[in-house]
């Protein structure tokens, strides 16, 4: 079975145990690890695959092909995209700042520039400029450097932006919340219509438990309490399979 997602870490955590042939019953996953736009993209096509990762923005493009799996998906608080500007100038910026100016995002389809355009629409007169796709790990050298004006970031990059130098203009992630008093919605797991949906979300979810307990079981555990440990999961699990 092909499965395509990022090599981000909510993404791992998700699927690590199918990958690694954990969980009883599923099939083998042959995996391609891409960019967020990639996959994006890559549900469009007619070789686009069995289950992957998507952004929510571009789960209206893909319905008639791939159905939503009620599991494995991210949803946060607290997470969002920051739009990011060059200076470190530790005060607030007006968004009127942006106005006409270029401005780089992960994907045209992503949530994250779904987020920018509302947020812009209220927040910035007359505009921003051309906006710019990259992949997302290119972004904050780009606003560094002076080739792009702002740059919409997501992942780690809401932690590591002080060490390029930029300041945030605004969070996405904090705007969203409180407009609306939801999480938001990242990240979607979908797969093929034509294939078992009640199946592949069973090993999903099966997945996703192994990877909570794991998460929870210190370095520092002896084999035999890790043995404990997957005995544990194996019967929450059973109830899924």
């Amino acid at each position: 079975m092909n499965i395509a997602f990022s090599p981000c870490p909510n993404d791992t955590f998700v699927f690590h145990a199918w990958v690694h042939g954990l969980v009883p019953g599923a099939p083998k996953l042959n995996v391609t690890y891409a960019d967020i736009d990639i996959t994006n993209k890559l549900a469009t096509t007619a070789s686009g695959g069995d289950i992957l990762k998507i952004s929510y923005a571009a789960l209206p493009w893909v319905l008639s092909e791939y159905a939503l799996l009620p599991c494995g998906g991210a949803l946060g608080r607290g997470c969002g995209p920051l739009v990011l500007t060059a200076g470190n100038t530790g005060n607030a910026q007006d968004p009127a700042v942006l106005t006409g100016k270029r401005v780089a995002v992960p994907s045209e389809r992503s949530t994250a520039y779904l987020l920018f355009r509302l947020w812009a629409a209220q927040q910035v007169p007359g505009g921003v400029g051309e906006i710019v796709v990259m992949p997302f790990h290119e972004i904050m050298p780009a606003v560094r450097d002076g080739s792009i004006d702002a740059g919409l970031v997501i992942h780690e990059a809401r932690f590591t932006y002080p060490s390029y130098g930029l300041s945030m203009l605004t969070d996405l992630g904090s705007w969203w919340e409180s407009d609306t008093g939801l999480p938001i919605p990242l990240g979607a797991i979908i797969a093929r219509r034509s294939l078992d949906l009640d199946a592949i979300s069973r090993w999903a979810r099966a997945s996703v438990e192994y990877a909570w307990l794991i998460r929870t079981c210190p370095a520092s555990m002896s084999c035999s309490t890790r043995r404990k440990c997957h005995r544990k999961w194996r019967k929450r699990i059973s109830r899924y399979m």
